[in-house]
């Protein structure tokens, strides 16, 4: 007798189930024993010859073009075990209290989350390894909207949305359905945890300068926080060293955005980034092929 299509998908799911578990059991151990596990695990990967090691690689050397092969290696490997290690430390995320949450992640200058408390906020996060952990720690405080991509494991994405819905009645939004939902969220009060920082196609981007390259950026940003009115404030999360967990800054508000010039508007918002990313570039998300879309005659630096 065949087994019938749910049972095969049910089976196809059980490595997903089975490195579930293990991950459950990760979430007891002290956080130092955690982040040496991922320190670990991150070194190994890098030393493999993975496609994402070779993107990383790229993405350094076109970015600090002044640093040697030996710095920009070792900010490499650096890179992967901070990486590792933010994964691991996302089972805290997913099951530790949230007195345990809270310890996992400090706020520094909380007074500042809802700015002047006048007009709606964007909170601009860009792409640490600390990413989540400060969009949850933040949802602990305010309830907020953010948008996310489905994953292909449904398993892993029933647990991405438990671990940003556990502590408060956060607004997700799918991509797939428009900024429309983003800018009703905003107009009665809800702060938008935004992403700006990834290569998403040409489609509503414009290229200006990211570490001196032309980069394809989404120009939402400033469009947002006019149909909207909001003022933007800009957030960081900092991987600690040895276990020490994770620090969620939140800057001051800007002044004076947007103007009338989107173009000088993405272009600052990717300088902020980009002094952001200087301050702590082992953390940054140098996996991700950020310079894949380039204006045309100019070829993939991935190829």
């Amino acid at each position: 007798m065949k087994p019938s299509q749910p049972d095969l998908f049910q089976l196809r799911l059980l490595p997903t189930w089975l490195a579930v578990g293990v991950f459950w059991l990760l979430h007891w151990l002290p956080l130092p024993v955690l982040a040496a596990i991922g320190n670990l695990l991150g070194s190994l990967a890098a030393a493999l010859p993975l496609k994402r090691r070779r993107v990383a690689e790229t993405n350094m050397r076109l970015c600090f073009p002044e640093q040697s092969d030996a710095v920009r290696a070792r900010r490499v490997r650096a890179n992967f075990r901070a990486s590792a290690r933010a994964a691991l430390e996302h089972t805290i995320l997913w099951w530790g209290s949230a007195a345990r949450v809270q310890r996992l992640v400090r706020l520094e200058h909380p007074e500042r989350i809802l700015g002047d408390g006048r007009r709606p906020v964007i909170w601009l996060a860009p792409h640490f390894v600390g990413l989540d952990m400060g969009g949850v720690r933040l949802s602990m405080e305010v309830t907020g909207t953010s948008m996310y991509v489905r994953a292909l494991n449904p398993v892993m994405d029933r647990l991405l949305l438990h671990s940003r819905t556990r502590f408060t009645e956060s607004i997700l939004v799918a991509r797939h359905e428009g900024i429309k939902p983003v800018i009703r969220a905003l107009k009665t009060g809800h702060p938008f945890y935004y992403l700006p920082d990834q290569d998403q196609g040409r489609n509503e981007s414009v290229f200006v300068p990211f570490f001196g390259i032309a980069t394809a950026t989404v120009a939402a940003l400033p469009r947002l926080a006019k149909v909207t009115n909001a003022q933007i404030v800009p957030v960081t999360t900092r991987q600690l060293p040895r276990g020490g967990g994770y620090v969620t800054t939140i800057h001051p508000a800007w002044e004076n955005y947007p103007t009338d010039d989107l173009e000088a508007d993405v272009a600052r918002m990717n300088r902020w980034i980009e002094d952001r990313v200087r301050e702590m570039p082992e953390q940054y998300l140098w996996l991700h092929r950020r310079f894949k879309t380039r204006p045309p005659g100019d070829p993939s630096p991935y190829a």
